[in-house]
């Protein structure tokens, strides 16, 4: 009975997601009030409140499940094939993945502070920054980076940024089509912070596994925190 009861809190959890999701794509996060996903889902504002105690709260959660697709995504494409660890397949995986899903792409580029990684609660934050520090630590170490970058990450983040944030700052970058901003994307990491020969397919196979794992490290406590949120310890 116990179960039968969380699956079907669960359903409804994501049905209250998946009206937010489609309110937050037509209209942007400010505009959004919790009324307005709870008539979309056509339940009482009261049962969203049920899982989610405010609008942020939501929306976190919206996010936390889009970050998960991501990397599932990501591990599938691994799995298949081991070379898309090279970092500008990764990037680029990453990218068409974000831009072809609206939801995600809406969550990524809009101007909401408090739908970016940085405003997560900070258990969650911490875990995603080691994940994403172990990552980039084992890339390096397995020669997929260039040794001669100075500050190589701010510089890597610095420079693939804009390839998510360009089209809200400048309208005519709109010119081109998803896929053709993926193949900048690409040609810039892949000359600027990659070295001329990449590591053979054995040793990207070895480090693909242990990508892997450390990304799938990430996916237990966000599936958790989507459904679960402890009340007394979140915040407005």
């Amino acid at each position: 009975m116990h179960e039968e009861a969380l699956a079907g809190a669960t359903e409804r959890a994501d049905r209250i997601l998946d009206a937010a999701a489609e309110l937050l794509v037509r209209h942007g996060y400010r505009k959004v009030t919790v009324e307005d996903v709870a008539a979309r889902a056509r339940i009482g504002k009261g049962t969203v409140y049920l899982h989610w105690r405010t609008k942020r709260q939501l929306f976190e959660a919206l996010a936390l499940r889009e970050a998960v697709v991501l990397a599932e995504e990501l591990v599938a494409a691994l799995r298949a094939d081991p070379a898309t660890l090279l970092p500008h397949r990764l990037l680029t995986t990453s990218y068409l993945v974000v831009m072809r899903r609206p939801v995600l792409r809406a969550l990524t580029t809009e101007d909401a502070p408090e739908l970016q990684p940085s405003g997560l609660d900070r258990e969650l934050r911490s875990q995603e920054l080691l994940v994403v520090e172990r990552l980039f630590d084992l890339m390096a170490k397995r020669g997929l980076f260039r040794a001669d970058v100075p500050n190589l990450r701010y510089a890597m983040t610095a420079s693939t940024a804009g390839y998510f944030l360009l089209d809200r700052i400048d309208p005519t970058s709109a010119e081109l089509d998803v896929q053709e901003k993926a193949d900048a994307l690409a040609y810039t990491v892949r000359h600027a912070f990659e070295p001329a020969e990449p590591p053979d397919r054995e040793t990207l196979a070895a480090v693909a596994d242990e990508a892997i794992a450390v990304m799938e490290e990430l996916l237990p406590p966000y599936l958790a925190r989507i459904y679960t949120y402890d009340r007394k310890q979140r915040t407005p």
